[in-house]
Parts: structure tokens; C-alpha cells; sequence
């Protein structure tokens, strides 16, 4: 199919379907759509006054696609492309959002900035969170750095971890199992296995929750063209205590631990390897809220510590610290001013350590007294909501880093909200500027850093509309365009000598985002999104131009839900080191579409569900890296017990 077609066949049949139902809207049920989001603002404010780009995943929503990995859940809202989680399970993930990077999406948890100074890019790896734990998901999208700081050039992703039971004593269990195999084969042999347990509850002022969560995946190769399965195997352990003093003040602390070990193969010779990925990584945490009369004070604070190893033919080992302190007060002036004042503070170090050429034992290569930075950055949001439709969302920041000093950010989110007869009718428009700080690894590697380089920078702007019917369906469609300078590019400098620099020209990423959510019968909904993204060359490696993600829902009864969603990718550029020329390949990977079925049912006092998936039903033979297998039509089915 024609792309620009396909594209505009997803927005005709948003429109139209958003039509239909308001033509129905006397028999349906509604569905209430007027959802509360935060990350916009820090302040919890209805999606009708917010001008900002946000996608809020649900506890109910979540409900709906259990047995599916977080990156495999965040990857089917609009605009987001996830590369990897189609794959082994041990594959590394790149988070791609309009046109962006690793490096240029942060992700955040119950508040909190989330990173691994050891990595390139500086990022999260989504793979050390399991799904039982989470409540919510919220996807802010655009330069977001006033309020968040480095890396939220093109999207935010902030996670809210599930709170304790109001009972003295709730314990949940859940269990999946499932099949993992290429789309060549048809045995159908149980090899992904998933548990978790968590008990919480509150006694009195006293709150609690422990979980720990365990997978492990065979069966399937990370190269295509493997002989034998490379293994995942993970563990997560949660830990989240509470006490509220009184009605001023409260005071939460946790502690996580995650670790994992991946087998993989050998990419630059594409065959079979005995090589090991290790990663072990704890987090504690205290999160002191204070509340008086129009406002609060809160600080999130966070120690992370991470250690990796690579076992292979390049040894390597890698361990990083990371301080976070976010201190910041909540003002409420009237029900028309939300202010927001804080101050954020992080200290990165790291350290590596290989073993050279033709010698046997580890020597530091990165040293933790040099590869060092801090991040001062005092910031302030102001968001006005007016009763005439008209809302503002503006902030500035001022990021002070110790190696490249004082940088300004800046945004402005003017919307207007039209009260119609059948909704309302909601035009947004805003222009952001983001910066991303260079990692550790790109500052002081000795062979390839640079500490020189100069902070990238984004600016986006946006404009859009958003048209609400009576509850029973919802449209938006937003164009962007994001402007990228000072890239950081690892740049061949002559004779085979490759550094990390700032690049001279500028870059430009600009698309389309459409939503579509709508009560197509009294049961039956519809959730569809489609993203067009124009890149220039050096931006597209592994984004495609058109991605379509739908999915409906069905409630057969009040205890039985059906599901049947569709993805659609269309045809990415990839990039293959050539070992005859010594240069890299650019190579085009073909489109492919996945369609997948779900269904869940509650059983003994709906205090047991029991559900089951059915992925890529057609069994489509594609490739999501090149070189790389994917998985075929595969089945899970799992319980979640609540006792």
C-alpha cells in the first residue's frame, strides 16, 4: 500500500469513526476520557487544559496487555518506536521518538530521574522493570527540559510504581509462560517464563510493598542465522515503605535491585558465540513531601549504583554511580496560577576497565577520579488555566554543568479550549528547547572521548487540535518539527582514529501524530495511532516513515475481555559494517505488519484472572534489525492471583 495513503486511510477512519459514535451517543456507555495527567506539569490537571503532547497508559489499560514486556507496551503508543523488543530477549533496546535517540528520551520512575552513567548514552534500560509493578505510564512528548532536565529532548517517559493496599495485608501473584521461536519453526516448545509475587498493604499511618519479579527466556537465537538459543534470564526486587506524620507531612523510602544475564552472539562476524552480558544494579531512595495551606514541598533524592560486565572476545567491565536530589515546591496561587520552583542536582562518575591486546589481566582504561561531572540546574513552571479556554504552560531552566557551564532552556505551551454542543473542540500550540549533556563514556574514553564537547541542542515546535465527543471518543492530530544542533557524532578523523565531536550542520526531524480513541459500540472500542516522520538521511537508521498501531477491545461480559491489536512498520534504513571496505552499509529493511489476540477472563470471585495471548497470528518472517532473529507467532498464557 501506498504510504502517504496509508497514512491518511488512519486518519480518515479516526474521523469517521469518531463520527459514528457520536451519532450513537444516546446508546453507548460512555467512556470517561477526562483523564488527569502530571508530567506536563507536576501538577495534577485534566488532559482538557493541558497544551502539551501526553499518552496515558492506565492500570486499565495495563490490564489489557498482560503478558507483554513494558518496552513492548510503550512501544504501540503513537510516535514511539522501540527497536529490539520484537527480538532475542536479551537484544538491547533503542528507544527512537521523533527522530531522536537513546540519549534524547528520559525516562523517570514515581518522579524520579532514571540513568546509567556506564552507557554511551547515558540511558535507562526499560528491560530491568517488570510490568506487575507498575501502575501508570505517562508519555510526554517534545522538549521537555525545563521541567526535566537532560535527555528530555524528544520525549519523557515517566513511570508511577504501584502504591500499597489500602488493607492491612493484599499479596498478588502472577505467573505467565510461553512459547519463543523464530518464524521458521513449528514446535511450539514452552521457553519464556515469567513470576512474580508482591504483598503490600497500610496499617494505620504505616505503609508497605515488596515484590520481586523473575524471567527467563530460551529457545531463540540472537543472529538469524544461529544454531543455538542464547538465553535471558532476570531477576527485580522492589522494596516501598510509608509513613504519614499527619496531613503536613509524609515520608516514603525504597530500595530496588535488578539484574540480569543475557547470552549473545558475535554481530560484526554474524555467527554463534559464548558471549555474556552480566548487569547488576541496586537504587535507594527517600521522597519527603511537606504540605501546607496552596502548595507542597518535595524532595527525590536517589543513590543508583550499577555494574556491568561483557564476556566476550573484548572484555570489558563497567561500574557507575549516580546521585539525584530534586528539591522543588508546588505553589497553588488560585484555581488559575500553578507554579512549580525547584532546584535539581546530580553527580555522575563511572569507570571501565578491559583487558589489552595480547596481555591477560583487567587494567583501568576509564579512571573514576577523572570521569566525573555535577549538574546544578534551578528551574521554574508556571501554568495558567483560565475559565474562558485559554491555558499557558511557560518555564525556564538554567542547566550549570562542571565541565561546559551554564546553559538556558526555555519553553511556552499556549492552548484554547472551544465548549461545543457535542465536547469540546482544543487547539495547542508550543515552542520547547531541550539540551542533552554528553555522557562520561563520550567526555573521558581515552581513545574516543572528547572533553570538549558542547551540550546538544533541540528546539521543537508544535501545533495541533483535539476534538472530544461527549466522552465517547477523542481525535488529536499534531504536526512537529524538531530542530537538532551541536549533534555528537563518532567522527573517522583520518587513518582509522574514530572521536566523539560536535558536528557543525544541523539536523531536522518533523512528522505527524494522529489519535484516535472511540466507543464504536457499547462494548466495543477502538484505539488507533499513526505517526509520519520526515527525517533527513543521517537521522533515519531504524525509524520508519509510517507506523500504524490499532487496537480493539471487546467485553464479551462483565468477567470476559477480548482484544485483537495490529502494528504496522513500514520500511527502515539499517547500517552494516562492511569488513571488506571497512565502511558502513546502508541497507533497507522491508516493511512487515503483526497482528495479535488476547483474551481474559476473572474467575473465583474476580479474584483470579486468567488470560492468554496469541502473537503475530500470520506468523510474518521480517526483520527488525538486520542480521538479528525475530520472534514468530508465538502463545502465552498466565494467571494473576489476588489474595
Amino acid at each position: 500500500m501506498n504510504k502517504t495513503k496509508l497514512f491518511w486511510s488512519s486518519l480518515c477512519i479516526g474521523v469517521l469513526c469518531a463520527g459514528n459514535a457520536q451519532k450513537k451517543q444516546d446508546s453507548l456507555a460512555t467512556q470517561q476520557l477526562e483523564e488527569v495527567v502530571v508530567t506536563d506539569s507536576r501538577f495534577n490537571l485534566k488532559l482538557e487544559n493541558s497544551g502539551k503532547v501526553v499518552t496515558k497508559i492506565t492500570s486499565k489499560d495495563l490490564e489489557k496487555m498482560q503478558g507483554q514486556s513494558v518496552a513492548e507496551i510503550i512501544g504501540r503508543t503513537v510516535g514511539v518506536e522501540i527497536n529490539g523488543v520484537r527480538s532475542n530477549a536479551g537484544q538491547n533496546l533503542s528507544y527512537y521518538i521523533r527522530g531522536g535517540r537513546n540519549r534524547q528520551v528520559l525516562v523517570m520512575i514515581d518522579g524520579v530521574q532514571v540513568t546509567d552513567a556506564s552507557q554511551i548514552a547515558n540511558d535507562y534500560d526499560l528491560r530491568l522493570l517488570s510490568v506487575d509493578q507498575i501502575e501508570s505510564i505517562e508519555i510526554l512528548k517534545g522538549a521537555s527540559s525545563t521541567l526535566y532536565g537532560t535527555g528530555a529532548a524528544t520525549a519523557v517517559i515517566n513511570i508511577k510504581l504501584k502504591d500499597a493496599s489500602k488493607k492491612a495485608f493484599n499479596l498478588n501473584l502472577r505467573s505467565t509462560f510461553g512459547t519463543n521461536q523464530s518464524a521458521d519453526e513449528n514446535d511450539y516448545v514452552v521457553e519464556d517464563f515469567r513470576n512474580s509475587v508482591s504483598a503490600n498493604g497500610t496499617i494505620k499511618n504505616f505503609s508497605y510493598l515488596a515484590s520481586f519479579s523473575q524471567q527467563y527466556t530460551d529457545g531463540l537465537s540472537a543472529i538469524e542465522d544461529g544454531n543455538e538459543s542464547d538465553p535471558y534470564n532476570s531477576y527485580n526486587a522492589n522494596i516501598k515503605l510509608g509513613y504519614r506524620f499527619d496531613n503536613s507531612f509524609k515520608l516514603n523510602a525504597y530500595a530496588n535491585y535488578d539484574n540480569f544475564k543475557s547470552n549473545f552472539d558475535d554481530s560484526f562476524a554474524m555467527m554463534d558465540a559464548d558471549n555474556i552480558s552480566l548487569s547488576n544494579q541496586y537504587r535507594i531512595g527517600i521522597s519527603p513531601e511537606f504540605s501546607y495551606a496552596k502548595g507542597n514541598i518535595t524532595v527525590n533524592a536517589a543513590y543508583n549504583d550499577v555494574d556491568r560486565e561483557i564476556v566476550s572476545s573484548f572484555p570489558s567491565k563497567f561500574n557507575a554511580q549516580n546521585v539525584v536530589i530534586d528539591a522543588f515546591n508546588r505553589y497553588n496561587i488560585n484555581d488559575k496560577f500553578y507554579t512549580v520552583l525547584g532546584l535539581n542536582f546530580q553527580d555522575n562518575q563511572m569507570e571501565s576497565f578491559i583487558i589489552p591486546f595480547g596481555e591477560t589481566e583487567f587494567s583501568q582504561s576509564i579512571d573514576s577520579e577523572e570521569a566525573q561531572f555535577t549538574i546544578t540546574d534551578p528551574y521554574a513552571n508556571v501554568v495558567y488555566v483560565s475559565d474562558f479556554g485559554l491555558n499557558i504552560n511557560a518555564g525556564l531552566r538554567l542547566n550549570n554543568h562542571s565541565e561546559y557551564g551554564s546553559h538556558l532552556v526555555y519553553s511556552i505551551n499556549p492552548s484554547y479550549t472551544f465548549d461545543t454542543d457535542f465536547g469540546y473542540l482544543k487547539g495547542l500550540a508550543s515552542y520547547s528547547t531541550a539540551y542533552i549533556t554528553p555522557s562520561l563514556y563520550q567526555l573521558f574514553e581515552p581513545s574516543f572521548g572528547n572533553p570538549n564537547l558542547e551540550p546538544e541542542e533541540n528546539s521543537t515546535f508544535e501545533i495541533g487540535a483535539e476534538v472530544v465527543f461527549d466522552n465517547n471518543a477523542r481525535v488529536s492530530l499534531v504536526y512537529f518539527n524538531r530542530d537538532e544542533e551541536n549533534f555528537i557524532d563518532f567522527v573517522d578523523t583520518g587513518n582509522f582514529v574514530f572521536q566523539y565531536q560536535n558536528t557543525e550542520e544541523s539536523f531536522t526531524a518533523s512528522g505527524l501524530e494522529l489519535v484516535a480513541q472511540v466507543d464504536i459500540l457499547k462494548h466495543l472500542n477502538l484505539n488507533l495511532n499513526a505517526t509520519y516522520t520526515s527525517l533527513e538521511e543521517d537521522l533515519s537508521l531504524r525509524i520508519p516513515e509510517i507506523k500504524v498501531n490499532a487496537r480493539l477491545d471487546y467485553r464479551l461480559s462483565d468477567n470476559t475481555n477480548l482484544g485483537l491489536s495490529y502494528q504496522y512498520n513500514d520500511e527502515r534504513n539499517d547500517s552494516v559494517f562492511n569488513s571488506t571496505t571497512f565502511e558502513n552499509d546502508t541497507i533497507t529493511l522491508e516493511s512487515y505488519g503483526l497482528l495479535d489476540f488476547y483474551i481474559s477472563h476473572k474467575i473465583i470471585n474476580n479474584r483470579m484472572t486468567v488470560f492468554a495471548n496469541v502473537t503475530n497470528i500470520l506468523n510474518e518472517d521480517y526483520q527488525e534489525l538486520f542480521g538479528f532473529a525475530t520472534r514468530g507467532r508465538g502463545l502465552n498464557l498466565g494467571f494473576n492471583l489476588k489474595l
